[in-house]
């Protein structure tokens, strides 16, 4: 029988995803389009109802927990994402739901769902990073970043362990930032190796399987022919010596 904690979590996995992309939604619109007046009063109204939403998530799931000690060491990284609410930057923490639920979604699947999972997390953590990046460095003096073209190109190259140099942050958080999606893109390109490698050799005894099964239908159809010709030949053998027998 499952816990309180498992059935909450459960319960509340998919609803905390939809408040992660709403607060994603609300967060981009503040970066991309710096509203005014109402316009940025709503932006900041969802983005604090997120957060205390997952404050509400956080509190009831150690409450539930068993053990709670071990819980709360568990998911630092939960309570850092209500913690740190005020600082713009890593306000994007609250999207570890997200991350949480594509990452269960794929759980022991098949390799495929696997690769949708992959695929889904990279474009998000493209996204996310960039839109990170660019609102950190566009106003930040000596900036390279200054526009969130540069800063999807600069999270592109980055992700994928290449960083060709041209566009680098220069403030403290832009460098947490490139320092998590560097992780974050080797912890990915392993995920794709291990994907790809599951792939091959399940292709390969794929065809090691195909190739035994017709050495064995080739073995048995051998069988069938040598047995069908000690029966041809016995076949005289038994035909000549009975009438000598009957003769004697």
């Amino acid at each position: 029988m499952r816990s309180r904690e498992e059935r909450w979590s459960t319960w509340s996995q998919w609803p905390l995803a939809g408040v992660a992309v709403v607060f994603l939604t609300a967060y981009a619109v503040e970066v991309l389009a710096d509203p005014v007046g109402v316009a940025r009063a709503v932006c900041e109204v969802v983005i604090n109802v997120s957060w205390a939403m997952f404050v509400v998530d956080y509190v009831v799931s150690l409450v539930l927990a068993r053990q709670r000690w071990r819980w709360f060491v568990r998911h630092l990284l939960d309570l850092a994402t209500i913690a740190l609410p005020f600082l713009r930057p890593l306000r994007l923490l609250r999207l570890v739901q997200l991350f949480r639920v594509l990452q269960h979604s794929a759980g022991t699947a098949v390799r495929g769902r696997v690769t949708i999972y992959v695929v889904a997390t990279t474009a998000l953590l493209v996204f996310v990073s960039a839109l990170a990046m660019y609102d950190v460095e566009h106003a930040a003096l000596g900036a390279s970043i200054t526009s969130f073209g540069d800063a999807l190109w600069w999270s592109v190259v980055t992700i994928t362990t290449v960083g060709y140099g041209d566009l680098t942050p220069v403030t403290i958080e832009g460098r947490l930032i490139a320092s998590g999606v560097m992780v974050s893109g080797i912890a990915l390109l392993g995920v794709v190796t291990a994907t790809i490698a599951s792939w091959i050799i399940d292709q390969v005894g794929r065809r090691n399987e195909e190739a035994q099964t017709a050495t064995r239908r080739e073995l048995r159809e051998l069988t069938e022919e040598i047995r069908a010709l000690r029966q041809r030949l016995d076949q005289p053998q038994s035909s000549s010596t009975g009438p000598s027998a009957d003769g004697g």
